[in-house]
């Protein structure tokens, strides 16, 4: 299928780009750190039977998803030689089909360890797991009260088999945030402690922006997500991430407007008389945010294009009366996301982040897997 064929809109996402961004950050470690990747919500929308296999080509052996079907999903899908780790938990009654999965959930409260360790007692299974420790997020993790507990009960921590702790930076990408000392100064505290219990246990603190905090926010395994993706981990500076995506609509109907008119719903916003616009195909169905309607950005041509008026659920309007007339005729698509309109721009215009762009992606565009 060329370009010019598609009908509803093409995703075209480069695995190459990808497999290149986790090798820029391998390139970022020191010998004793392990580069995971993190391909929870089918690797941020992209396609995780894609991109998991480029990764593992490159030598990624530690896989982190959110919850246990992702995980089975991809435990299928590739052999033994990988870790799974689940990062959401394993919820109640759910252990045993876990653990025959070879999957790691990460366990986050007293609860969650003395059913894990049940189920490896009662079947005599070989099941490791993560424990996660809340550093200062105040989201999912052990208290400093629950740790306290936890550390005085030794058997119940041997019998869990726990091969790594992981923390979460709340503010990573804000390198200069206080937080980030507290929680790294935190989660040493907590990791010291627990390794004169544990003396192999793995480290694992930094995402994709905390690997850019420095090696002391490194430990034992990194787990970047939105950095594989072409998200920028330094947001204010230069993205180093290779851009991974590119969107194109495909133009259902290009008009001429003689005359001032209102477009769109609501006739919120009005093109000047002597216009051209080009209606395409795509709209909030597909994950083009209604945020955008007036702000964002199309491209063709070396240049862009404005949305105009608010965003439909199946169509989007843009002013192409920037365009001369041989552009105008030849034109049969406009791009939403590319190189020069990246996903973090389009965020910008959303009024979001680029997570959230690149996970709304619909389910509607022809997608296509550039492996070179």
């Amino acid at each position: 299928m060329s370009d010019s064929d598609f009908r509803e809109g093409l995703l075209s996402i480069n695995l190459k780009a990808i497999a290149d961004n986790y090798l820029d950050l391998v390139g970022r470690l020191g010998t004793g750190t392990r580069c995971g990747a993190v391909v929870k919500a089918d690797a941020y929308g992209l396609g995780m039977a894609h991109i998991v296999p480029a990764l593992y080509a490159q030598g990624c052996r530690d896989f982190f998803v959110a919850t246990q079907a992702e995980g089975q999903r991809l435990r299928s899908a590739l052999g033994e030689d990988v870790n799974i780790v689940i990062l959401t938990g394993v919820r109640p009654g759910a252990e045993l089909e876990c653990a025959r999965a070879g999957l790691i959930p990460t366990l986050f409260t007293l609860e969650q360890l003395r059913r894990w360790v049940e189920i490896r007692e009662q079947l005599q299974l070989e099941a490791p797991c993560a424990l996660k420790v809340d550093s200062g997020m105040t989201r999912l993790g052990l208290s400093p009260e629950e740790f306290e507990l936890l550390l005085k009960d030794r058997p119940l921590l041997e019998a869990a088999d726990v091969q790594i702790l992981l923390s979460h930076l709340a503010c990573a990408d804000e390198p200069l945030h206080p937080q980030n000392q507290i929680q790294l100064r935190q989660f040493r505290e907590a990791s010291d402690r627990l390794r004169e219990l544990c003396p192999d246990i793995l480290l694992s603190l930094a995402n994709s922006s905390g690997i850019f905090l420095g090696e002391d926010y490194h430990f034992d395994i990194v787990r970047p997500g939105s950095a594989l993706y072409g998200l920028n981990p330094v947001p204010g500076s230069e993205n180093p991430m290779r851009p991974t995506v590119t969107l194109g609509l495909p133009i259902v109907q290009k008009r001429y407007v003689s005359q001032p008119r209102a477009v769109g719903y609501g006739a919120t916003q009005e093109i000047p008389g002597n216009s051209w616009l080009a209606v395409a195909r795509g709209g909030y169905a597909d994950g083009i945010m209604r945020s955008q309607g007036g702000r964002g950005r199309g491209w063709a041509h070396g240049r862009p294009l404005p949305i105009i008026g608010r965003i439909s659920m199946d169509s989007t309007t843009f002013d192409i009366s920037g365009l001369n007339k041989e552009e105008r005729d030849s034109i049969n698509s406009i791009e939403i996301l590319n190189e020069q309109l990246t996903v973090d721009e389009v965020a910008g215009y959303a009024g979001t982040i680029g997570y959230e762009v690149l996970t709304s992606l619909g389910h509607r565009y022809d997608r296509r897997y550039i492996k070179g």
